[in-house]
C-alpha cells in the first residue's frame, strides 16, 4: 500500500489518481438505511476527473428520498421508465437527471437493487479551482455532470466520494427544498446539513436557534 502524504494545515484531501482503498466510499456504504447514508456522506469528499483533472469538494448539503413511498421521489408509487432506472439498481451509482430544461441534478443510489431510493447532492464547500456549488445545477456544471455519467460506478477515476477524516460538525435536518404539495412528506426533515456559506438554501432561525 502506498504511504499517504501528511497533510497540509489547512487539511486539504490527498487526492491522487487512485484512493486507497481504506478511504474509497464502495458500495457497502451506500447499501444501508438512505437516511442514514444521507447523514453519513455529510464532510465527505466528491470528486470528479475531467481530462486528466480532480475537481472536488466537500458535502454539506443532501436529500434523502426513500423510494415508492415517498411522495416527492421520482419512484413515488413505484413508477419506473428509462429516466429513473438506475434508481432500481444496484447502490453506489450515479443517478444523474435533466430537470427544467437546464438543470443535471447528481444523486447516490442507496439500498439493494429493487428497492428504489437514493441521495441528492445540493451543495458542496468547493476545492481550489472548483466553482460555487450551492445547489445541484451549479454543483453540476462546476464539476462538469451530466447525463453522460448517469448509471456511472462511483469509483475512481471518474467520480467517487472519499472519506478524509474531516472532523464532524453538527447536523441540521430540515424539510427538502422546492417539493410543493406532497402531503405529510412535504414537511418530513429529510434535507441534511452542515452550517456553511454553501448551502443551497440558509438554515432557518427556527431550526438553528439564536442565529
Amino acid at each position: 500500500m502506498r504511504a499517504v502524504p501528511r497533510r497540509s494545515a489547512k487539511r486539504e484531501p490527498d487526492l491522487t489518481d487512485t484512493a486507497p482503498a481504506e478511504r474509497l466510499l464502495g458500495p457497502e456504504f451506500f447499501d444501508r438505511d438512505t437516511v442514514t447514508v444521507a447523514r453519513d456522506l455529510l464532510g465527505k469528499i466528491l470528486v470528479r476527473t475531467v481530462d486528466g483533472k480532480q475537481l472536488w469538494g466537500r458535502l454539506v448539503e443532501v436529500e434523502a428520498y426513500l423510494g415508492p413511498e415517498d411522495l416527492a421521489a421520482h419512484s413515488s408509487g413505484g413508477r419506473r421508465s428509462p429516466r429513473n432506472e438506475v434508481m432500481y439498481g444496484a447502490p453506489g451509482h450515479a443517478y444523474v437527471y435533466f430537470t427544467y430544461g437546464m438543470h443535471h441534478c447528481l444523486n447516490f443510489v442507496t439500498r439493494e437493487a429493487g428497492l428504489p431510493q437514493a441521495v441528492l447532492v445540493r451543495a458542496l464547500e468547493p476545492g481550489p479551482g472548483v466553482g460555487r456549488c450551492s445547489g445541484p445545477g451549479l454543483l453540476c456544471r462546476a464539476l462538469d455532470i451530466d447525463r453522460n455519467l448517469n448509471g456511472a460506478a462511483l469509483v475512481p477515476p471518474t467520480i467517487y466520494v472519499l472519506d478524509d477524516g474531516a472532523p464532524s460538525r453538527r447536523v441540521y435536518a430540515t424539510p427538502r427544498v422546492g417539493i410543493g404539495q406532497q402531503g405529510d412528506w412535504t414537511e418530513r426533515p429529510l434535507r441534511f446539513c452542515w452550517d456553511s456559506p454553501y448551502l443551497s438554501r440558509p438554515i432557518s432561525k427556527k431550526t438553528k436557534p439564536g442565529v
